[in-house]
């Protein structure tokens, strides 16, 4: 345990050193028709790539990944990243044909090198198996080296890998020197934190309130609270948090939402994240008014920890919770069903 709060305190001073809604009436309010509503949807610009990589030809994802790459769009091409990966698994070809024709690109390197993590990651075997992934990530890495995404990488690598805490320390101040408040890095110092010391939830939530603090106005990272609140009420372990807490993330993930467009597949992941929150607080407009925002976008997390059919549960809590909150307080009070308290899946990464 000394050695986890030691690792906390300095996974908060690199991070800190380097830089520092009204909701809508249920009787007005229309949601899109359960036949609408579309699972992690791509978004305008990703929806063509890959297209383009269905169709074998890379051109379309490299453009793409050398393009955030060269305006230091770091979010966006840690998103896509993970969505290329992703779609290389059972698509593999596109990526295989462009690591051939141009076996140094940065970008093909760091997908690759996320395919080869994802590949690890959900096997019996998966120490090993990151170990020998290594040598992948170091390469991207080295390809660029203003980029975090690989560093984001090398801390779930490590994660998965169990590494110690000075090696994961050595690596976050690498991540965050050149991304001070990058989100992909937090989240997986988050995820880091909480495997690595199971049940100190209330320390968590002091490196995520810390991280948010920090973060410029409109960052994601502002909603890395919220993370740290989910997997609170999703662990079932540790000392109890006191119910402000949770509260205090979930307004602040509230208050990034409402910055953020309107049933757009960017932010889809943070509002459907957020109603499940929402929901097991029992603030069951605001939930809903989450659904109302995220339109017809669902994402299969969280709603996979509940089902085998993401996009089943969520029409299934859409649903439930329009009818009990059109139908006044007292129904609002009802609880849709829900499995408390279940633990992370020992994939989720």
């Amino acid at each position: 345990m000394v050695g986890t709060m030691a690792l906390l305190h300095a996974l908060t001073r690199a991070s800190r050193v380097r830089g520092k809604s009204g909701a809508t009436p249920p009787g007005a309010l229309v949601l899109p028709a359960d036949a609408e509503v579309l699972l992690d949807a791509p978004d305008e610009v990703l929806g063509p790539v890959l297209v383009g990589a269905a169709a074998g030809d890379p051109a379309p994802a490299a453009g793409l990944l050398a393009a955030t790459r060269h305006r230091g769009a770091w979010e966006h091409r840690d998103r896509y990243v993970r969505r290329l990966a992703v779609f290389a698994r059972s698509r593999p070809e596109w990526l295989d044909t462009w690591r051939a024709h141009d076996p140094h690109s940065p970008d093909g390197l760091l997908v690759d090198a996320q395919r080869a993590v994802h590949h690890a990651w959900d096997s019996p075997a998966r120490a090993e198996l990151l170990r020998e992934v290594s040598p992948s990530i170091t390469a991207a890495a080295r390809a660029d080296h203003r980029d975090p995404v690989p560093w984001r990488l090398a801390l779930d690598h490590a994660r998965g890998a169990r590494a110690g805490h000075r090696y994961f320390q050595e690596l976050w101040e690498a991540a965050v020197r050149r991304a001070p408040h990058h989100y992909g890095c937090h989240v997986a110092a988050l995820h880091y934190l909480s495997s690595s010391w199971h049940g100190a939830h209330l320390e968590c939530l002091d490196f995520a309130d810390r991280a948010a603090q920090d973060s410029p106005d409109g960052s994601l990272t502002q909603s890395l609270p919220l993370r740290a609140a989910f997997g609170y009420l999703t662990d079932g372990g540790g000392p109890e948090v006191p119910r402000e807490r949770l509260d205090a993330a979930a307004d602040r993930a509230l208050a990034l939402s409402a910055r953020l467009p309107t049933a757009h597949p960017r932010p889809a992941g943070l509002r459907n994240l957020l109603a499940y929150v929402l929901l097991r607080l029992e603030r069951r407009p605001e939930a809903l008014e989450q659904l109302r925002l995220t339109g017809p976008y669902a994402t299969s997390a969280p709603w996979d920890r509940e089902a085998e059919d993401p996009l089943g549960r969520f029409l299934e809590v859409r649903r439930s919770l329009h009818e009990a909150v059109a139908a006044g307080p007292a129904a609002a009070s009802r609880r849709p069903r829900s499995e408390r308290g279940r633990r992370t899946r020992s994939g989720d990464h």
